[in-house]
């Protein structure tokens, strides 16, 4: 492979630099000393094309300045009409002067032969290796048009490895492949209550059945560092995708997902599995039933404050009764102008009436006045509020679970604090959200980095955080869903963040085409039957959450309704024995 020899000399005055190239006048133009200093070079990077693109502008216009200095008549001519095919005069003594003009760039030095061609042209000679690409020689095209090519002293290895990776595939027919893989349920797992139990799990079923269709077998080797595989900061990778850059397994079949950085280095099958990022969370906590359980509908400060209102009503109603004319009136009806009056809103018969409103029941006392007729008006259309509001809110108390969740998405967990979220250390979903655009998962990430423990070793740690409260743990939906079928405590939030998918990492061409055709052939309805065979295995029958049926009232939310009858029904009870025993003793002194 050659690359073009990347730019040495960009240095400073961006600006200065660009400003050049957009001014007419030829006085803006790069001076032989700022050429020869680089001083209006700029400071950043660019790629190779753009430091071409200015290299040709800047030698144009010098050529273009040079000519008109030599000659300031060059471009005295008729214009040329846009329909017209005739060629323009000056074309040929421009290039001409082209040919014969040399100007140092960012590329290094412009010198053109007589063919147009440009000399003194120096490449990088770049080898494919393990590592990514490296130097290992020269080309250059001098200006008597001799093409010298010199190869590093230390080149032979790196062109081993180049060849290694350009030598033929042998198929895998009665081959034996190693294959690296780790432990996570119910992908790859062994029976613990045996030891030494073969490997099973969804992987494996997999693996069993690529291999009896393309006739090889296989070894399993369990990777070293318990990592999928992640680049290190010196270039190479951990995890099974270093077991598989290194040679030391021939494929990688685990819960190992695709992706761009990944793909660069291994070789992955078509997926066999797609999937996504989700929300693992524990769920809701479901409202305990009690006695009383019929006054949640109206919070305690509501009955607080109704309870006033109603002493507040009924001692202003007794007030307004005794100032008003028309409320008292003779006991008698058929003696209106008895000299006796009475007034029926004593402080008893007032506490009656606004309880007899409250409860929506009439009372036999009845105001007279409009004063009093006004006050019956405001508490009866509150008492009617307040029994509406409460009837409405006890129906969906006593029929329906009410669930207390915190979340419902990615959304609300990028704006919270209370709950803590996080992912596994090292991964692909590490990956998607350090280098995605969106702003809630960039939000979500800073928040993750800047506490370590935010991060977990493994799955089964992220879900004892979860289960432990204040938590949510992002992973993988599969995975996700396993955990969710094993632990009715547990409950998936929100939908997928993103769509990726599970294959299989090899380094060998026709080995991953092999796998891959044979891979399209079971998604006809064999995977999804592995699918379902081990997301159900041993999954625990959860009671049922259906809340949208309205279920059936026990003693526990009435309860306390009956518990208030009694009372009252006792209360009454003694009531009365007290007042006979009370009107007795009075009969008993009046006969004495």
């Amino acid at each position: 492979m050659i690359q073009d020899q990347p730019p040495d000399a960009l240095k400073n005055n961006w600006a200065k630099y660009v400003r050049s190239f957009l001014k007419s006048d030829s006085s803006s133009m790069f001076t032989d000393q700022e050429i020869d200093n680089h001083s209006a070079l700029p400071a950043t990077e660019m790629t190779t094309g753009v430091a071409l693109m200015l290299d040709a502008v800047q030698f144009y216009m010098i050529s273009l300045s040079r000519m008109i200095k030599a000659d300031k008549y060059s471009f005295y001519h008729r214009s040329i009409p846009c329909t017209s095919s005739d060629a323009w005069m000056s074309g040929p003594p421009l290039l001409e002067k082209m040919k014969s003009t040399q100007i140092k760039g960012l590329t290094g030095t412009l010198l053109f032969d007589g063919d147009g061609r440009r000399t003194n042209v120096t490449f990088d000679v770049l080898s494919i290796t393990y590592n990514g690409l490296e130097k290992i020689g020269q080309w250059k095209y001098d200006a008597g048009g001799t093409s010298l090519f010199g190869i590093r002293p230390n080149v032979s290895k790196r062109l081993t490895i180049f060849e290694r990776l350009q030598q033929p595939d042998i198929p895998t027919s009665n081959k034996s492949l190693k294959n690296t893989t780790l432990i996570e349920h119910p992908y790859v797992f062994k029976d613990t209550n045996e030891e030494d139990s073969d490997y099973q799990g969804y992987c494996i079923d997999l693996l069993n059945l690529l291999a009896k269709d393309l006739k090889f077998s296989y070894k399993m080797v369990e990777v070293g560092d318990t990592n999928y595989g992640d680049e290190l900061e010196d270039g190479t990778w951990d995890g099974m995708i270093g077991e598989v850059m290194k040679g030391h397994a021939d494929m990688a079949v685990a819960p190992l997902t695709i992706n761009y950085v990944r793909e660069k280095v291994v070789r992955f099958t078509k997926p066999y599995m797609s999937l996504g990022v989700s929300i693992l969370f524990r769920k809701p906590l479901q409202g305990t039933s009690n006695l009383f359980r019929f006054l949640n509908p109206l919070s305690l400060l509501i009955w607080v404050f109704i309870i006033v209102s109603y002493l507040l009503v009924a001692f202003i109603m007794f007030c307004i009764a005794r100032f008003s004319p028309r409320e008292w009136h003779s006991p008698h009806s058929c003696q209106p102008k008895s000299p006796t009056v009475v007034n029926n809103f004593s402080i008893l018969n007032s506490l009656w009436f606004g309880f007899g409103a409250l409860m929506q029941q009439g009372t036999e006392v009845s105001p007279r006045s409009i004063s009093t007729r006004l006050l019956a008006g405001v508490w009866w259309f509150f008492t009617l509020i307040i029994i509406s509001s409460y009837t409405a809110n006890l129906a969906a108390f006593l029929t329906v679970t009410r669930m207390v969740s915190d979340i419902s998405s990615a959304d609300d967990l990028a704006t919270q604090t209370k709950i803590k979220y996080g992912m596994m250390r090292e991964g692909s979903t590490k990956n998607f959200f350090q280098n995605s655009k969106i702003k809630t998962y960039k939000e979500m990430w800073n928040y993750m980095v800047q506490n370590e423990e935010n991060f977990v070793t493994n799955n089964q740690d992220g879900m004892e955080r979860v289960l432990a409260g204040d938590y949510a743990y992002l992973m993988e939906s599969t995975t996700l869903e396993y955990m969710v079928s094993q632990n009715c405590n547990l409950t998936q939030v929100g939908g997928l963040l993103d769509t990726i998918g599970y294959g299989i990492a090899t380094m060998e061409s026709s080995l991953r085409d092999e796998l891959s055709v044979s891979i399209l052939k079971l998604q006809e309805g064999l995977l999804d039957e592995l699918k379902l065979k081990w997301w159900n295995h041993a999954a625990v029958q959860c009671p049922s959450e259906d809340t949208s049926n309205t279920q059936s009232l026990s003693v526990a939310n009435l309860g306390g309704a009956f518990v208030f009858l009694t009372i009252g029904a006792s209360v009454a009870i003694i009531t009365a024995v007290a007042e006979f025993l009370a009107h007795s003793l009075m009969n008993a002194k009046l006969k004495k």
